[in-house]
């Protein structure tokens, strides 16, 4: 049976949905012929964790958890994460294998400050099928975490993933685990800004057929470039006869590459010359070799600080009702206001330097 929760407490006082959600997981505690429960696109955020965790610590026979959109913050995330975990935790204890294959929890602004509880939990419960944590601000530790926690979950068919900040970093650790999923169908790192080496690094993994079933890959936006496209190609040819949808849209490089080639050459010897998407968007790689000089110089690389620091002290701030803390109108200290200022003369020095206008024709 499906409880599908989805969008029904559109109109009503927040102060409402807590009681309210509360009484319907309280009451499917006791319907064990219950496999799935649907509660995306309720914006009701953190404060409405806890009315769930009764259901989820002591209902251990459904398979499939639906969380989307639902505004959990870190400290819902946290909240819920935790109740995962004790679950499992619990069904060891009995003797018993836990039955938890689906968690489907995008948009959410997870970040990283929940995600190594997520990554306990998905190892907890090892036999896990199906992941998607799309959209939720979760930078390169966090991916780091989870992947590694998903390393324990060898039936793994679905990982998703698209919108977070892998940087090398994650990208390294998703390339570490991608031999522990021997069964994945469908990898989703768009939008993940893998950068040159991480886009390697998992490309080098994937082209030695570590995962035979794969379907679905999707790998927009990650600035991925030749030599990872090549790898690509010859995984297509040598592994994956079943490879029906690949992305690449968004990368480096140009549609009319010779690596580029290679990847419909491989795909339509399997008979699926549809598979690639558009490539409309590709940047160009002289372009792209100017902006990681543009983004190495020291005033960029000061404003990234301040910027990273900026949103861990606001994460820090979240109240545990997991809504965002109120700005405030105080100024901050004026150490922390200089360097911003610096930081922003820099740039503007660094930009004044380039010229948008026609190359002056030589004599």
């Amino acid at each position: 049976k499906v409880a599908d929760l989805s969008d029904i407490f559109t109109g009503r006082l927040i102060s409402e949905i807590p009681q309210a959600l509360s009484a319907v997981c309280d009451a499917l505690i006791t319907v064990p012929s219950l496999v799935e429960l649907n509660l995306s696109d309720n914006a009701f955020g953190g404060r409405s964790a806890d009315p769930m965790v009764p259901f989820l610590t002591q209902h251990r026979t459904f398979s499939v958890l639906k969380l989307n959109n639902n505004g959990l913050g870190v400290t819902g995330g946290l909240i819920i994460a935790k109740a995962l975990l004790d679950s499992a935790e619990a069904s060891k204890a009995a003797g018993q294998k836990s039955a938890l294959r689906t968690v489907i929890c995008g948009r959410n602004r997870l970040e990283n400050g929940s995600a190594p509880k997520w990554a306990e939990a998905f190892k907890a419960h090892g036999g896990l099928v199906e992941i998607r944590m799309f959209q939720n601000g979760i930078r390169m530790e966090g991916v780091e975490a989870l992947a590694q926690g998903l390393s324990g979950c060898p039936d793994l068919e679905v990982f998703d993933l698209q919108d977070n900040t892998c940087t090398e970093r994650g990208s390294r650790a998703v390339a570490q685990a991608l031999p522990s999923w021997p069964k994945l169908r469908e990898l989703n790192l768009s939008d993940c800004l893998l950068k040159p080496k991480g886009g390697l690094a998992v490309a080098t993994v994937l082209a030695r057929g570590v995962n035979p079933k794969l379907e679905t890959l999707k790998l927009t936006y990650g600035e991925f470039d030749n030599r990872a496209i090549d790898l690509i190609a010859k995984a297509i040819t040598d592994h994956w006869p079943n490879l029906t949808t690949l992305e690449l849209n968004g990368n480096i490089g140009d549609p009319e590459d010779e690596c580029i080639q290679n990847v419909k050459d491989a795909l339509a010897g399997h008979g699926h010359e549809d598979a690639l998407d558009e490539l409309d968007d590709m940047m160009d790689p002289a372009e792209f070799e100017a902006e990681e000089e543009e983004d190495d110089h020291p005033a960029v690389k000061e404003a990234e600080e301040l910027d990273k620091a900026e949103a861990e002290a606001e994460a820090e701030a979240e109240k545990d009702d997991g809504e965002p803390a109120a700005t405030t109108t105080k100024s901050a200290p004026s150490t922390i206001a200089q360097q911003v200022d610096k930081a922003a003369d820099e740039l503007a020095d660094l930009l004044g330097k380039v010229s948008l206008g026609e190359k002056p024709s030589q004599s």
